[in-house]
């Protein structure tokens, strides 16, 4: 059956409209400040488990990073000065890598240390869980397990923004 132009044209649109759809319901799925963090639980370089449940009571800024992503090199001494100034004051900062090879990820803090936990997740279970789109992502979680921010990329002009909300989560525990 010979289609006219028009009918390409509609099909195609049809097929756009679809496409928007899917990837709208996607993103609908993301997590959003005010939902529950998904949970994890996830090892160490020394094979020990971080659980996301077992950190409720704290305050936790779950990082995701890659050996690749550019800002992540700016992020970590931030994140380390977060970890340094409000650890000991209930702020847990956990670093989720998502490298497939731990080596590039070894590499990476080699050059770029880390003080704060670092988790390993090669499978991609856990950004998938929270919708992560980029890299680095980030998602404050208050005492109680819900997400109050999420921010995706790294700007300098965000740090004192973040560090005011850790502050204020801290004091409301």
């Amino acid at each position: 059956m010979k289609k006219t132009c028009r009918q390409v044209h509609l099909l195609a649109l049809a097929a756009l409209i679809t496409a928007a759809a899917i990837l709208s319901a996607g993103a609908a799925s993301a997590v959003g400040v005010g939902e529950p963090a998904p949970s994890f639980v996830l090892p160490t370089a020394a094979g020990e488990a971080v659980a996301l449940d077992k950190l409720k009571g704290r305050v936790v800024y779950v990082d995701f990073w890659a050996s690749w992503c550019g800002p992540c090199r700016r992020s970590f001494p931030w994140l380390n000065e977060m970890h340094q100034k409000y650890g000991a004051r209930g702020l847990s900062v956990v670093g989720v890598n998502v490298d497939k090879r731990r080596a590039d990820a070894e590499r990476f803090l080699q050059q770029t240390p880390a003080i704060f936990t670092i988790v390993y997740d090669e499978a991609g279970k856990t950004p998938e869980a929270y919708a992560v789109k980029g890299m680095p992502s980030s998602y404050l979680i208050d005492s109680t397990g819900n997400v109050v921010a999420v921010e995706s990329g790294f700007r300098d002009e965000q740090k004192a923004v973040f560090e005011e909300r850790i502050r204020a989560l801290l004091a409301g525990r």
